[in-house]
Formats: C-alpha cells, structure tokens, sequence
C-alpha cells in the first residue's frame, strides 16, 4: 500500500497552521472541483485526495495520529526498510476497525476515500460519515464557494452545474465569510444544496460586520493647514476634507459608506478612514527656512 503524503498534496507545511491548512484547501477545491472540470477524470482523483487529505489535517486528533504514523514510516525508510514490508496491519488493529463496516457506511461510497485513508482512519470514518449524513438530512448537502470582496460588496451571480441541471444563483450583497446561501432541491437526491461563501481578503480594507475601515495618506502640511486627501470606497475614490489642524490619530467617519447590511441591502454600514502621515524626505532650502522660522514662534 502506498503511503500518502497529505501534506504535499495540499502543498503546506508540516508545521501549518489550521488557517494555512483551511485556506490551502479552499484554493484546490476550486480548481479541481468536478463541476469546473466535467469529465476530466485526473482532476475527479485530484479533489478526490484534496478532500481526503483535508479531511485528516484539519481534525486535530486524526492529524496527530498521522503524524504519528509519518515519524514511524519515515525511520522504518531511513533503516533501509521497502514500502511493501511496512507493517500497516499495526496501525490497523491500533484503531481503525473492521474496515467492511466502514464500507457499509458508506453505502459502497467508500472508495472515494482511499486504501491507506481506511486502513489508518477507519474507525473515525464511521464516525465522521454518521455525522455527514445526520448533517444532510439536517442541513442540506453543503458546497464552498469563494467570491471577491467587490462581489459580496455588489451582489453577484454564480451558474451551477447539479444534478444535470445548470443553475442561476444569486449571491446577495452583504454576504461574509460563513453565510450560507441556500438553493432549494439542487443537492443530491433532491436535497438543498447551501452554499457555504468564503470572501477573499481586500488588502485596502479591514471589515467589521458591516463597517470598514481604510487607510488614507496625507502630507503633514494638509494636516496643518487643512485640504483634501483621497480616499478608497468600494464605490470608487472620493476626496475627504481636512480641517486645518487635524491630529494625525484623528479618525474620520463617512456615513453609509460601508458593506451593504445582508438582510437589508439598501442601508450600509459606515467606512472609517485612519490618516498615514507622509513626511517628506527632501526639503527645498527655502521650506526648511519658513520652517524653521515657524518653529520659532511661540503659540
């Protein structure tokens, strides 16, 4: 039986973090989903691993054990020993169980996960499938979707490809990263299929529920005298005043300027701009004169 290696299959550390993990998977998932990929049966076994490969890194116990099992595989290679001669039967009986049952479980659906999967993970298989399928009949069957941050600014569509059927679905303006969006009758066995939304990460914004916060560079001489900085909004740049003699901790509050609220679209959330302070590096003569000459004046 080969050995798997889960951790370059989702192309992370050994020592990732379970948001590195969670976000590596999220990225594969998309590109080797069978839906982008009709027909193609690499990428059918490429999702395949990605989810067997996740499935063990993000459960805390199961990844113990398999790092457990990689340490016992690695010395058995480094004394010289042949993959066929390892002893998997002992990690086997530690814990995985009977792996028929596993398979009936499953229903024959098994085999999706593989050999080496079962033989080490057998046990927690079975608990993890009563779990999914008590999830189904709960929830719905669950699918992850990942949008841009404009998208969940505006609203966007999706097309789905389901149960032979191709589908227009709407995702709501003001969705976060964990709001399900449901399609009623589009998972398997006429089941409602409930989106799962991640939103990608706006490097010039922070979000907060539905408010935001930006940040806006500005001379220390509009600060003094007073002016106009620009300023990124979802919508587009705007120009902000500046009172002359604004603090440079001083926060600004545009009203309504934010992320649309998800259950009422038509009223935003505020944006709050931070002001980043530009000194200058080169000074005329004449500046670091007057400059000077201010400096001496007493308030």
């Amino acid at each position: 039986m080969e050995y798997k290696d889960y951790y370059k299959i989702l192309g992370v550390d050994r020592k990732a973090s379970a948001d590195d993990i969670r976000s590596a998977y999220r990225k594969l998932a998309v590109k080797y989903h069978p839906d982008k990929n009709p027909g193609d049966k690499k990428a059918e076994d490429k999702f395949k691993d990605i989810n067997e490969a996740y499935q063990v890194l993000s459960d805390e116990q199961k990844r113990a054990r398999y790092n457990q099992l990689g340490s016992a595989y690695s010395n058995f290679q480094t004394r010289g020993g042949r993959p066929g001669d390892f002893q998997w039967d002992d990690w086997f009986q530690q814990g995985a169980g009977q792996r028929g049952n596993v398979d009936d479980v499953f229903g024959g659906g098994g085999a999706t996960f593989s050999d080496f999967f079962r033989t080490i993970f057998g046990e927690a298989v079975r608990s993890s499938a009563r779990g999914q399928q008590q999830q189904m009949q709960e929830n719905g069957y669950q699918q992850d979707l990942t949008i841009s941050f404009q998208e969940a600014y505006e609203g966007t569509m999706r097309q789905l490809q389901t149960n032979a059927r191709k589908l227009q679905v709407r995702i709501p303006a003001g969705v976060k990263t964990g709001s399900k969006v449901r399609v009623a009758g589009a998972g398997p066995e006429g089941t409602d299929l409930y989106l799962v939304v991640h939103v990608e990460d706006e490097n010039r914004f922070e979000r907060e529920g539905s408010n935001l916060t930006t940040t806006s560079t500005v001379s220390i001489f509009t600060l003094i005298l007073g002016g106009e900085a620009e300023v990124d909004t979802p919508n587009g740049k705007i120009k902000l005043n500046i009172p002359a003699g604004t603090q440079t901790d001083q926060v600004f509050r545009l009203a309504g300027r934010g992320m649309p609220h998800l259950k009422s679209p038509g009223t935003k959330g505020d944006l709050f701009v931070k002001l980043k302070v530009q000194i200058p590096k080169y000074l005329s003569s004449k500046q670091i004169e007057l400059i000077e000459e201010a400096s001496r004046i007493k308030f």
